[in-house]
């Protein structure tokens, strides 16, 4: 069981943490699905990521296509369709301990900004850790990302 990680969002957007997190994920050589809420969210995101960083690549596919199982990171609406080890929720997307519990990783990005998120952000604290799950909370607050909680054994 890995650990479910946080991040409040209030000076970078979700696309920019996002392929932040991606690169040390495939480092890692994690597959990861980021899944959304919004299928147009995703394609944007897609673009942006084929377009940056102009020095990197980030391997990736969007959900539907031939090769879906074999994505390095694939971002889709749905359930996890490249065996991944890591998931990245983005946008209020929603995920079960069950679903949680065996994968290394699960990141959840909110916008601090946005009421719906930041509530929808506390639920799921709420219920991943009330199922035994370890999390941490991180803050962006200070310029720099900082963890500002942690529960269970990372």
């Amino acid at each position: 069981m890995g650990c479910v990680m946080f991040y409040h969002l209030t000076r970078s957007r979700a696309e920019e943490t996002a392929r932040l997190l991606l690169s040390r994920a495939l480092a890692r050589e994690w597959r990861v699905m980021l899944r959304g809420t919004d299928r147009l969210r995703l394609e944007a995101l897609d673009l942006a990521l084929w377009r940056e960083p102009e020095d990197g690549f980030l391997p990736h596919g969007l959900e539907g296509g031939p090769h879906d199982a074999v994505q390095p990171v694939l971002l889709g609406l749905g359930a996890i369709g490249n065996a991944a080890q890591a998931l990245m929720l983005i946008d209020g997307a929603a995920v079960s301990p069950e679903e949680a519990r065996p994968l290394e990783r699960v990141w959840v990005l909110f916008d601090g900004l946005d009421e719906v998120q930041l509530q929808r952000a506390r639920g799921q604290w709420k219920e991943l850790t009330g199922a035994g799950l370890a999390a941490q909370y991180w803050s962006e607050d200070s310029g720099r990302w900082e963890m500002k909680a942690e529960t269970g054994s990372a």
